[in-house]
């Protein structure tokens, strides 16, 4: 697999490509988390992932970082409260209302879509679209059982597709790396069963709306960007000379 070159300067893509606002939404271990990465580097658009939103808070400890352990080490959901709480705060801390932004894995619920829609109104904006990452199970299970992370800077490896230089050890820091507890097997069945129970409704809520389409999460993440890049230019959500920009980071 050769993935879009991380380096490449897309600052030509203009006006319109910088202020997207969209969601991924898809399983555990879909790929919406790297895939958030490189658009929003290539965009030049905010990022947030809950799930690293509700890990800093667990970290920062106290009583609601102790609330939320026990929800994530259970693969449990958090309570739709909590997260909309922990997102709009960091979101306008962040100034990402006045920019394009990337949602990776939020909303999870049609009461958290309708809660951020009443946000998103606000302050008189829109989604521009949403993605769903379709992805089979036994793909889930490879991606996230090999999966590794730094405690300290947080970066992501996974031990067969992207490795560290030295086995367990961060390149970045040289903190010893570690498998979260929502990575293990048995939670990811779980997580995925939960999911599967709740996003059906939520799927169906940006369906009537017009906003989803639908990918399939199994792609690799150079087949997967230039498939979105091509469903922005169908949409006429970037100009001819955006696209050509953004498909160009990818050669």
């Amino acid at each position: 697999m050769v993935s879009p070159k991380p380096e490449a300067d897309t600052a030509s893509a203009g006006a319109s490509a910088n202020r997207l606002r969209l969601v991924l939404l898809g399983p555990p271990g879909a790929g919406k988390g790297t895939l958030a990465e490189v658009l929003a580097r290539r965009l030049r658009v905010e990022h947030w992932a809950t799930g690293d939103l509700l890990r800093l808070a667990v970290r920062n400890g106290g009583v609601l970082g102790a609330e939320l352990k026990r929800y994530i080490d259970s693969g449990e959901l958090v309570p739709d409260e909590l997260v909309i709480r922990l997102l709009l705060d960091r979101m306008s801390d962040g100034g990402a209302w006045q920019t394009g932004f990337i949602l990776d894995g939020f909303p999870r619920t049609v009461e958290q879509a309708r809660q951020f829609d009443m946000a998103l109104q606000r302050q008189r904006l829109r989604l521009d679209l949403v993605f769903h990452f379709a992805t089979s199970t036994p793909v889930i299970i490879n991606r996230l059982s090999g999966r590794r992370v730094c405690p300290r800077c947080q970066k992501s490896y996974h031990v067969r597709n992207i490795p560290p230089k030295k086995p367990g050890v961060c390149d970045q820091c040289g903190e010893s790396l570690v498998q979260r507890e929502d990575d293990r097997e048995a939670t990811v069945r779980h997580r995925l069963e939960i999911y599967g129970a709740e996003s059906a409704l939520l799927l169906q809520y940006y369906q009537e709306r017009g906003l989803l389409a639908e990918v399939n999460g199994d792609w690799d993440i150079e087949l997967l960007y230039r498939t979105l890049i091509s469903i922005f230019d169908r949409r006429a959500l970037v100009t001819s000379a955006e696209r050509d920009s953004l498909l160009a980071a990818t050669s």
